[in-house]
């Protein structure tokens, strides 16, 4: 190779960046060192390479001088003769660098090359992505549940749990002295021991439960009245009256006191628990679905549909006060100053000793001791169940809208969610090629839709079978579906549907779950399918069917979910679910509820159960609650009415500490059977 041929196929920095600009540039040292060993026509020829060049390039004087402002410039920079002449080349005349020359500027300047402008281009549109909706759930999970559960961890509670413990033990004390002093087993001379034990007791239960009594201070100041504000002032009063019985040696009644403030602390344990297990369904949560009540929906009747939830329609909404407690808080408020009137008419009747123990006779009358969990325990007692089904309501304002009167829409993934339905086997009859028999009832499946429709399109595409258009599809009301295909009329349905259309059966081809396919009124194949019963589907049908306040409708269009087949697979009585005919059927599954509509209930898992019993639960906890305060309020009522008759009769004798606990206890039975009417659901 010679020298022209290397000098080519190697192109020095200098060469490259001689091309953006029209200024003389700068010689590495490297080629400084290179070129004065260079004379005569070596280095004639080196410079004829490099002037032939391309120059018709684009000017980036700016990169050019960016460049060189960053390559090492020695103090001296050799500058040679032009190639080209004849002259004999010339000793190299040393110059001193200077900075690039730029031209003036002329308004008729034009540059080289003009960039065109970019065309605009429209952003892209915001594509809906459930991962993206999950992220955002999860940012106020945690920001909302999240936090709040871990809130509710740091309290614990085991000082709830043991307060309740040793407040049940001094309870069972005092009752046990009581009972002992009523039958007389205590001698004489140890009455005024039985007045401390009773005294100290009082002590005791506003120690243990001194939780309650600065939540009933608390509630003075925010303002509001409350149950435990109404404890604060039994409390007053039995200290009081305590302190008169140490005097008179005469033994009070305080383990009626003892006994509320068990049931006060047991009622805030019950809150506390049911929070957290809310919190903690929430938090868990990977989706929400939202139980609304869509007016109009059925014949006039409201509906109660599924939409999409929000972490708000639950935190918002979840520790308002229901209207049975404000009821029992103002009645509360009423027996305080009830209690009053009877003690200072006491008074004045009789003495100022009297009249407190009138007083306080009367608060611990006037509330039963289980009104403090007549609204807790049936709440928790129906959040244990929720709780397992990942399913919560929002509030006392979603129990009384699940309360509504209205139909309950069941779907095919209500029924039989994703992956329990199989294909079980096949047989075929007949001389048709079973690749046919499986193509024709594919097509007629896949074209009418519902739960089968993904077996068909998996088996066709298992034996790589032909998808065949379907025309004149039909569906028949007794559980089969017809159309043509390739001028061939195909029948697919139930061995009932086949026989009432006249399609003859073979011997042996009963099978329970199965689906029959006649193609031109013959028997060509049959198709067992095994549908998994799920226990929470057949709990949620038997929960809807035993409320006559809830109507399931069923708004499948799958031509094998009868009521037969439903019948016989989860056990249940159907009179009271509705099988449409397939219009209106299609009609209630294509109406979606209004954004408008606030959410009453929440669920985080797929399934019939947990959606089923929020709306049956709501319904029996609305009545618990609301039988559980009518029945306290009336004992209440019934307590201060006697207290104020003894007053007037002048019957003080009778206001024993026997007579009022026996008094107390026997109202306990119905209030306790009350609360658990939210168990039988």
């Amino acid at each position: 190779m010679d020298e022209t041929q290397k000098d080519n196929s190697g192109l020095e920095l200098e060469d490259i960046l001689k091309e953006f600009g029209d200024f003389e540039m700068a010689v590495e040292p490297e080629d400084e060192d290179e070129d004065i060993l260079l004379w005569g026509e070596e280095l004639q020829e080196k410079h004829a390479v490099k002037s032939a060049l391309p120059q018709d390039t684009v000017r980036l004087d700016t990169i050019t001088r960016e460049i060189k402002n960053r390559t090492q410039v020695p103090d001296q920079t050799i500058c040679f003769t032009p190639v080209g002449q004849e002259e004999e080349p010339q000793q190299p005349e040393i110059l001193l660098p200077s900075e690039p020359q730029t031209e003036p500027y002329s308004e008729s300047w034009e540059p080289e090359y003009e960039q065109p402008i970019a065309e605009y281009v429209p952003p892209e549109p915001i594509v809906l992505r459930p991962k993206s909706r999950l992220h955002e759930l999860k940012k106020k999970l945690i920001a909302g549940p999240e936090k709040r559960y871990y809130e509710l961890v740091e309290k614990g509670l085991l000082k709830l749990q043991l307060a309740i413990i040793a407040n049940g033990l001094v309870a069972i004390a005092s009752v046990a002295v009581t009972g002992l002093f009523a039958a007389g087993i205590i001698p004489d001379d140890r009455i005024r021991l039985v007045v401390f034990v009773q005294f100290l007791g009082v002590l005791l239960s506003a120690l243990f439960g001194s939780y309650q009594l600065m939540g009933g201070v608390a509630d003075l100041f925010k303002p509001r009245f409350t149950l435990d504000t109404l404890l604060l002032f039994s409390l007053i009063a039995s200290v009081a009256d305590g302190i008169f019985c140490l005097q008179e040696v005469r033994v009070p009644c305080c383990s009626l006191f003892s006994l509320n403030m068990t049931m006060s602390l047991w009622s805030a344990y019950q809150r506390r628990n049911t929070e957290m297990a809310q919190m903690d369904t929430m938090r868990k949560a990977t989706r929400l679905d939202s139980v609304v009540l869509q007016e109009n929906y059925f014949y006039g009747k409201p509906g109660f549909l599924r939409g999409e939830g929000q972490v708000e329609d639950f935190m918002d909404t979840y520790d308002d006060p229901g209207r049975p407690e404000k009821v029992l808080n103002i009645y509360a408020l009423s027996a305080l100053v009830a209690a009053m009137g009877i003690g200072v008419a006491a008074g004045m009747l009789y003495d100022a000793v009297t009249g407190v123990r009138f007083f306080s006779a009367s608060l611990l009358l006037a509330v039963p001791a289980t009104a403090y969990i007549t609204i807790s325990r049936p709440t928790a007692i129906l959040e244990r169940r929720l709780h397992k089904l990942g399913t919560v309501i929002c509030g006392w304002q979603g129990v009384l809208g699940l309360n509504a009167r209205g139909a309950f829409p069941l779907t095919e993934t209500d029924l039989f969610p994703s992956g329990s339905a199989k294909l079980n086997g096949l047989k075929f009859y007949g001389s048709r090629n079973p690749d046919q028999v499986i193509a024709y009832a594919s097509a007629v499946v896949i074209a009418d839709g519902g739960s089968m429709a993904p077996l068909f399109s998996q088996l066709l595409e298992s034996r790589n079978g032909y998808h065949f258009e379907v025309e004149t599809l039909r569906a028949y009301p007794n559980g089969g579906i017809g159309g043509v295909v390739n001028d061939e009329a195909v029948l697919v349905g139930s061995l009932t549907f086949m026989n009432e259309m006249g399609v003859e059966m073979p011997q042996g081809t009963k099978v329970n779950q199965a689906v029959y396919v006649a193609i031109d009124g013959v028997l060509n194949g049959v198709f067992a399918i095994f549908y998994k019963k799920m226990k929470s589907t057949a709990a949620g049908l038997a929960t809807l069917c035993a409320y006559r306040s809830v109507t399931p409708v069923l708004t499948t269009c799958d031509f094998v979910l009868t009521e037969s087949f439903l019948r016989s697979k989860f056990g249940i009585g159907t009179r009271r679910v509705l099988f449409l005919d397939r219009e209106e059927r299609e009609y209630l599954a294509s109406q979606n509820p209004d954004e408008a509509n606030e959410a009453l209930a929440l669920t985080t898992r797929e399934g019939l159960a947990g959606i089923a019993y929020a709306v049956t639960g709501a319904k029996a906890l609305r009545r618990a609650c609301i039988l559980g305060v009518t029945v306290h309020m009336m004992a209440g009522i019934i307590g201060l009415l006697t207290i104020l008759a003894l007053m007037i009769v002048r019957a003080d004798y009778l206001l024993t500490p026997e007579n009022l606990l026996m008094f107390a206890l026997v109202w306990t039975i119905p209030g306790l059977l009350i609360t658990e009417w939210t168990r039988i659901i």
